[in-house]
C-alpha cells in the first residue's frame, strides 16, 4: 500500500487519429429547420415524426450542405455525457434489473461497460467532481449539497470542463439539471463555459411544473433557458421529454463538422415519482407503487436515450462521437431504486451509495463489446475528455482525475489505485468515535471513506447500512428485508472490506487487519492535509422567489456589499464626530435613521 500521489498532472496528452466521419455531410436548411423547431413545441415526438423523412433528409443533406461551412471534419470527437440522477446500481438490464431498458442494454453491450466505476453520494458533489476533475475537499463542497436558499456554488476560481473544451473550439450546451449554485449571476451555467443552458438550476421539482418548494413559503418555478426563466416552455411537458426535444433541436442546428460538447443531465429518475401514463404498461404486475412509478421513469428515460442516439446518428454526429452515460450516486430504496446486492443507498459511502451504472459508447473506442473492471472515479472525466479533445491541462490545475481512455478503450491498467470517497468534517460526528480507535492517526469520530487497491476504509458514521433485495411484489417495507441487518458492536467506528473479494461488503476485517487500517488512516491523514474549508452558509432570505418574480435564481447583487460598505463608513464617522455639540449629534443621528429606511 504505497501513498499514492494526488495526481497534479494527467499523463501528456496522447496524438489523436484524424477520423473522418463516414456518414454523408448533413446540413438543415432553414424552412427544414423551422419545420422541426416547430414541431417539437407540442409534445414529445420520436425522431421518425421531426417532419424530415428519409428522402426529404437526404435531399437537404445534398442540396444545402455547403451553408455549413468547407473542408474536412474535425478530428475532435464530439462528446455527448448523459448523467441520471438517482439510478440504483441494479437498475438497468444488464445488472438483472425487472425493469427494461433495451436502449442502455444495447449501447453498453456494444461499448465498455464500467464495473468497477465510483461516483459520488449525492447529486452536488458529483456533478462537481465531474465538471472540475477535483475531490470535494478540493472545493470546498465536502459536505451535503449546495441548498436553494444557501449563497453557495462551484467556487469561481476553478476551472470547468466546458470552459476548457471551449478553448480548442468546442461549442458547448448543457440540457437539464444544474445543482451547482446560482445565488449570484457569476454562478450560472452560461458564466461557466456553456454557450447554452436549458434545464433547472435546482437539485429537484415537479416534472411537469417545473416548480418547487424548498419550505412552507418558499417556493418557485425553476426552468431557464440561458440566464432568463423560461416561461414559454410552462406547457406541461414531462422534463424527461422536453429536455430531449432541446438536445434535438441543438443537434439539428449545430454544424457536424464542429466538435460539439453535450452535457445531458435528466431529472430522472430523482423523486418526485411522476411519469405519463404509457409508460406504466409494462409495470402493472409490481405492488410496490415507488418501484411501478420508479420503472416508469426508467422506460422513459431509456426511450429518450434512444431518441438521443438516433438523432446523433441522423444529423451526421454518430461516427465520430463518443456517448458516455453515468448515475450521480446510488438508488434511493425508499423512492422506488434498487442497489442490490450492495450495501447502503444514495447519501452514504457503501457501496450502494457510491458504486454507479456507467459505460463509455462510442465507434472510436477499440475494444467494443467488453467489460472494464479497473478503477474509475468521476473525476477521471474531466483530464480525459480534454485529451480526447486536444486541449492542455494547465500545471497549476492539482486534479485529481486521471486520463483513462487507454483503461476504457484498449484495456490497459487504470492509472488510478486509490479513490478518496470524501472527508466530511462538519457531517454529524459519530458519538464513539476518537483519536484512540484511529491508532492516534485519525479521529474515527469524523464521517470519512477511501478505496486504495481492493482496501476500501470507513470512519464515522457512513450512513444507512442495511442491504435492500428486490422489492418490485412487495409492499412489506422495512419488515421485508429485516433479516439482512447487521447489528455492530457498540461504539464502532472503523470498518474495513476487501472490495474486490467482498463487493458487498459483509465481512469486516479492520480488527483483522490492523495494519492496513493504519496505513489507510495515513492516506487520510494526508488527503486531509490538502483540504480547503468547507463552504456551507446559513440560508438566505433574500433567496425566496417571491422577491424574484416567483421564480428561483441568482438573488446576490454586488451594490448589496457597497450598501453594507457605506453603512459601515457612516458609523465609523458618527464614532470620530463624537465630541460635536449634542444638537448636532441628534440632527446626524435622525439623518441617519431616515438613511436606513430608504436603503431597505
Amino acid at each position: 500500500l504505497q501513498p499514492q500521489r494526488r495526481a497534479g498532472r494527467p499523463p501528456a496528452p496522447l496524438p489523436w487519429p484524424h477520423r473522418l466521419c463516414k456518414g454523408k455531410m448533413v446540413a438543415v436548411g432553414v424552412l427544414a429547420g423551422l419545420s422541426v423547431l416547430s414541431l417539437l413545441t407540442y409534445g414529445y415526438l420520436a425522431w421518425d415524426s421531426l417532419g424530415l423523412g428519409p428522402g426529404d433528409a437526404e435531399a437537404t443533406r445534398t442540396g444545402l450542405g455547403e451553408e455549413l461551412g468547407a473542408g474536412a471534419p474535425s478530428s475532435q470527437p464530439h462528446i455527448i455525457f448523459i448523467l441520471a440522477d438517482d439510478q440504483g446500481f441494479r437498475d438497468v438490464g444488464y445488472h438483472g434489473s425487472e425493469i427494461r431498458t433495451p436502449t442502455l442494454d444495447k449501447l453498453a453491450a456494444e461499448g465498455v461497460k464500467l464495473e468497477n466505476y465510483y461516483v459520488q453520494p449525492m447529486c452536488t458533489p458529483s456533478r462537481s467532481q465531474f465538471i472540475t476533475g477535483k475531490y470535494q475537499i478540493h472545493t470546498g463542497l465536502q459536505h451535503s449539497i449546495i441548498r436553494p436558499t444557501q449563497p453557495n456554488c462551484l467556487p469561481l476560481d476553478n476551472v470547468t470542463l466546458p470552459q476548457k473544451l471551449k478553448e480548442v473550439g468546442y461549442s458547448t450546451h448543457m440540457v437539464g439539471k444544474w445543482h451547482l449554485g446560482f445565488y449570484r449571476r457569476e454562478c450560472m451555467p452560461t458564466q461557466r463555459g456553456f454557450d447554452t443552458f436549458f434545464g433547472s438550476l435546482l437539485g429537484s421539482g415537479d416534472y411537469y411544473t417545473h416548480f418547487k418548494c424548498d419550505s412552507p413559503g418558499i417556493c418557485g418555478y425553476d426552468l431557464y433557458e440561458n440566464d432568463n426563466a423560461a416561461w414559454d416552455h410552462d406547457n406541461g411537458i414531462y422534463s424527461t421529454q422536453m429536455y430531449t426535444q432541446k438536445v434535438q433541436q441543438i443537434l439539428a442546428s449545430h454544424n457536424p463538422r464542429k466538435p460539439i460538447f453535450l452535457y445531458i443531465a435528466y431529472q430522472a429518475v430523482h423523486s418526485p415519482l411522476q411519469a405519463p401514463g404509457k409508460y406504466f404498461e409494462h409495470y402493472r404486475s409490481i405492488n410496490n407503487i415507488n418501484r411501478r412509478r420508479y420503472a416508469a421513469m426508467l422506460a422513459c428515460l431509456d426511450e429518450a436515450i434512444n431518441n438521443v442516439t438516433l438523432a446523433l446518428k441522423k444529423y451526421g454526429y454518430y461516427e465520430n462521437s463518443i456517448i458516455i452515460y453515468s448515475s450521480d450516486n446510488g438508488g434511493q430504496p425508499m423512492a422506488g431504486g434498487s442497489n442490490w446486492p450492495l450495501r447502503g443507498s444514495k447519501g452514504t459511502y457503501w457501496e450502494g451509495g457510491i458504486r454507479a451504472v456507467g459505460f463509455v459508447h462510442s465507434p472510436l473506442l477499440k475494444n467494443k463489446g467488453s467489460v472494464c473492471k479497473e478503477l474509475v472515479h468521476i473525476t477521471d472525466w474531466f483530464p480525459t475528455l480534454i485529451t480526447l479533445a486536444e486541449g492542455q491541462i494547465d500545471e497549476d490545475i492539482q486534479l485529481d482525475g486521471y486520463d483513462i481512455w487507454e483503461t476504457i478503450s484498449e484495456g490497459r491498467r487504470s492509472p488510478r489505485v486509490d479513490i478518496l470517497h470524501n472527508i466530511d468534517p462538519i457531517y454529524t460526528k459519530a458519538k464513539n468515535g476518537s483519536w484512540a480507535a484511529g491508532y492516534g492517526i485519525w479521529n474515527t469520530a469524523i464521517q470519512s471513506a477511501i478505496r486504495v487497491n481492493h482496501w476500501k476504509l470507513l470512519t464515522g458514521n457512513p450512513g444507512y447500512s442495511d442491504w435492500v433485495p428486490p422489492q418490485a411484489f412487495s409492499n412489506a417495507g422495512p419488515n421485508r428485508w429485516h433479516n439482512e441487518r447487521v447489528s455492530w458492536s457498540a461504539g464502532k467506528t472503523v470498518w474495513l472490506f476487501n472490495i474486490t473479494a467482498d463487493p458487498y461488503e459483509r465481512v469486516d476485517l479492520s480488527a483483522r487487519y490492523p495494519d492496513v487500517v493504519k496505513q489507510l488512516l495515513r492516506r487520510l491523514s494526508q488527503f486531509n492535509k490538502t483540504a480547503v474549508p468547507v463552504r456551507y452558509p446559513p440560508k438566505d432570505p433574500r433567496s425566496n422567489p417571491k422577491l424574484n418574480g416567483g421564480v428561483w435564481g441568482p438573488w446576490f447583487k454586488e451594490d448589496e456589499k457597497k450598501k453594507k460598505s457605506d453603512k459601515s463608513k457612516g458609523a465609523n464617522k458618527q464614532k470620530k464626530n463624537k465630541n460635536k455639540k449634542k444638537a448636532n449629534r441628534k440632527k446626524g443621528q435622525s439623518l441617519h435613521c431616515r438613511s436606513l429606511l430608504a436603503g431597505g
